[in-house]
């Protein structure tokens, strides 16, 4: 059920690149957290130089021209193991798949509760079961 939505740099990415960064968001979900292959839903959105705004050093890092934002909306009902796990496949993968640094890879985890899901049919299909995953 978590939905990405990645701010990434506007041409540092080709189109393949792109593909596989989504590609990597979603097995983050499968080997950080088990969910199922097929709850894929990721945007990704290019940004120009006046639209993307990182700095380069905070929090110690060193950051290049491929740093991104990734916002996650995550089931609000997740442990912090749940989120530790998340963030460092995330890392990971990225880096695997496409080379980028760890450190590019800034993620914000956005909690919400099941019942403000809905997959299709304006229904919210979590509402009234416990979480599967």
């Amino acid at each position: 059920m978590p939905v990405f939505h990645a701010h990434i740099p506007k041409g540092r990415f080709s189109r393949e690149q792109k593909i596989a960064i989504g590609n990597a968001l979603n097995q983050s979900l499968v080997q950080g957290l088990g969910i199922p292959p097929g709850d894929r839903f990721i945007v990704i959105s290019e940004h120009g130089d006046d639209e993307l705004f990182i700095d380069p050093n905070f929090m110690g890092m060193q950051r290049s021209a491929n740093a991104m934002i990734i916002n996650v909306l995550i089931g609000a009902h997740r442990p912090l193991s749940d989120k530790r796990a998340l963030m460092a496949a995330i890392a990971r993968l990225l880096n695997e798949a496409v080379g980028i640094a760890p450190d590019d890879v800034f993620i914000a985890l956005v909690p919400v509760p099941n019942e403000n899901f809905s997959f299709g049919r304006g229904v919210p299909q979590l509402a009234e079961m416990a979480p599967k995953w």
